[in-house]
């Protein structure tokens, strides 16, 4: 019985084991394609896909991203899989050997490890979902460019034979997102030629060049033959297949793709793997908020957290103010702050066009935090300016009392009664309490509202008493 318990125990731990080294060989095999974005159930937001995040939180280099987008079945995943040298069994999913394989983003999981300017960087292989396929709503599209847009170092925009509007204005959103937020990431835009073309390689090629001429130094065309003429059958073809053509200008394009690729840089500062995913998380967050993703929106979400940051700044840097002030005090403390406040958030905020908004909405922020100070400067100062007033008023009623009030010490209680109150009231309600102090009372015996017309009434009584005694006193 005994050993039937030891045996059965000897049982247990080995499954365990083994469930625990199934589990740790599988999530440590990265040579495969793991989807990084998917859709939502009703496929128009994007949530993020833990499986292949870890995949880029291991990278600790410095990591560049080379995304291809473009039409549904244009060959996208088959272009990632040659620049990448794997074969379709092996590598991305391609769409006429299976079912719809790319939705969302899905990432290679083993990056190229290559030098960019002496820096060792890790450079991720990103598939997207096409646009225009059917069951999606164009907004759903739009999000995916935007997202593959920004997270990309190199975008590589993969034609079917043409230039259409509507790949122009993508073409001028994602250069619009690129110059915002990073200002030199590069835009590739490849066209793939028909066998069957009524038009030359030469005209298509001009055609995308004028279309890119708006766009910049950041923008460029690379045109690809056809690689054979039975498409459904690329899988199956080795090199020596495929046209000679198309190989040889394959390789140009794995050349330029390496020369122009550089480290992912936000804010002046490369991103490594962990730093990557919580850039992906954050536009995530800012391409669903939106009901329309625009380089506008995207920024003001990105800029949330430094406006805040900067807010709490300015905040922290007025609170330790002892009021009352002086309101040209309080003038030039705010004023400091705010500078301080605005400087972080030059320093630190997403967009070159975009971020105006931000900065106003900072700028609205803090005067709303200014108009509370005010609001607080002056209940202080009221309070104090009265404590010190009715003080004054309180020390000259009861030299008011006197039988014989001497003229000396009213001026002399005056004297120190004022100089108190000009020496403490401060404050926006100084000049209310002046004015207090010197305005006349309705009566001299029910208190010192003024103190000048007390003093007048002392002297009178004190005249008048003299010439009462002189008048004793004479025989």
């Amino acid at each position: 019985m005994k050993m039937m318990k030891i045996t059965s125990w000897v049982l247990l731990i080995w499954v365990f084991l083994s469930i625990l080294a199934h589990g740790f060989s599988s999530m440590d095999d990265f040579h495969q394609a793991f989807p990084i974005v998917e859709p939502d159930p009703d496929h128009t937001r994007l949530q993020l896909s833990r499986e292949g995040l870890e995949a880029i939180e291991k990278i600790t280099l410095p990591i560049a991203a080379v995304a291809v987008i473009g039409p549904y079945r244009s060959g996208k995943s088959f272009l990632l899989n040659q620049l990448l040298s794997l074969s379709c069994d092996e590598g991305f999913g391609v769409g006429h050997m299976r079912d719809t394989k790319t939705k969302g983003i899905w990432i290679w999981g083993t990056p190229i490890e290559v030098k960019v300017d002496g820096v060792k960087t890790a450079v991720l292989y990103l598939d997207t979902e096409g646009f225009e396929s059917i069951g999606k709503s164009n907004v759903y599209d739009d999000r995916i460019f935007a997202l593959a847009t920004v997270m990309s170092s190199v975008l590589i925009y993969n034609l079917p034979e043409t230039v259409r509007e509507a790949d122009i204005s993508r073409l001028s959103f994602a250069v619009e997102l690129a110059e915002e937020f990073y200002g030199r990431d590069k835009m590739l835009l490849l066209t793939q030629l028909s066998f069957y073309g009524s038009y030359s390689e030469i005209f298509y090629v001009n055609q995308i060049r004028e279309s890119l001429a708006m766009m910049g130094d950041n923008s460029l065309a690379f045109s690809l033959p056809q690689p054979h003429l039975q498409r459904t059958k690329l899988c199956e073809l080795n090199d020596t297949e495929l046209d000679p053509g198309y190989v040889r200008k394959r390789e140009q394009l794995k050349e330029v793709v390496a020369s122009i690729v550089r480290p992912k840089i936000l804010q002046g500062k490369m991103l490594n793997g962990k730093e990557f995913v919580s850039f992906l998380e954050k536009i995530i967050e800012a391409l669903n908020k939106g009901e329309i993703p625009s380089t506008g929106s995207l920024v003001e979400v990105f800029n949330k957290k430094i406006v805040e940051r900067c807010l709490k700044l300015y905040s922290e840097r007025i609170s330790v103010l002892k009021l009352p002030l002086s309101e040209a005090s309080l003038h030039g403390a705010h004023e400091e702050s705010k500078d301080a406040a605005m400087r972080a958030f030059e320093e630190q905020h997403f967009g070159r066009n975009h971020a105006k908004k931000s900065a106003d909405q900072l700028d609205e922020e803090i005067q709303k935090v200014l108009n509370n100070l005010i609001i607080s400067n002056e209940y202080q100062s009221s309070k104090l300016c009265e404590t010190l007033y009715t003080t004054c008023e309180d020390n000259m009623d009861q030299l008011q009392v006197l039988r014989l009030p001497s003229m000396a010490k009213f001026n002399a209680g005056f004297l120190r009664c004022n100089e108190s109150f000009q020496q403490q009231c401060v404050g926006p309600a100084k000049a209310n309490y002046e004015h207090r102090m010197s305005k006349v009372g309705d009566s001299p015996l029910r208190g010192c509202s003024n103190i000048h017309t007390v003093l007048a009434v002392v002297w009178e009584v004190e005249i008048r008493a003299s010439v009462a005694i002189t008048a004793v006193q004479q025989p």
